[in-house]
């Protein structure tokens, strides 16, 4: 089981079509990245909601209304999106075993419970990094690796796409 839930990896992707080659941000409505990177519709609006409530997103109003990021592709991070859909989320819960060991006979020592527990450190530890590494990584970031390696041909194919959803 995934730590954290496929909306993240759509929010992500969804967020990165809404960025260009050059890196310059347009809007989308949410059927159209659905369509595009088929995912459902249903879902995707729903973390759309998600992201908007955590002012990554503004919707607009109208027939070719949609949503557009709130600000540079280069100030919203990985972790960002994970908060904002997933909501914060601790890797490890610590249930203090090394207080209830039998030969404690339910009474632990006070070496047992001095100090932080070790496993919780290097377990807190371990997300502190993890968090720090989608810190690291942006939206712009993302899209430009993926820029990268697509032919050129790639931006047009998508944009002739959406041209013709919008006239639809």
């Amino acid at each position: 089981m995934s730590f954290y839930s496929s909306g993240v990896e759509y929010g992500i992707h969804s967020l990165m079509c809404m960025v260009d080659a050059k890196g310059d941000a347009h809007e989308m409505s949410v059927r159209e990245m659905a369509e595009l990177q088929g995912v459902p519709y249903d879902y995707l609006a729903k973390i759309f909601t998600r992201l908007s409530r955590a002012g990554l997103v503004i919707s607009s109003e109208g027939k070719g209304g949609g949503f557009r990021l709130a600000r540079g592709s280069e100030q919203i991070s990985v972790l960002d999106i994970v908060q904002a859909i997933d909501g914060p989320k601790a890797m490890f819960e610590c249930r203090e075993i090394r207080q209830r060991l039998a030969v404690f006979d339910e009474t632990p020592p006070a070496w047992a419970c001095d100090g932080p527990c070790g496993v919780r450190s290097v377990m807190d530890s371990a997300q502190q990094r993890m968090e720090e590494e989608l810190a690291r990584h942006t939206i712009l970031d993302l899209a430009r690796k993926m820029y990268r390696k697509a032919p050129d041909s790639f931006v047009v194919e998508v944009q002739e796409w959406v041209k013709g959803r919008r006239g639809a």
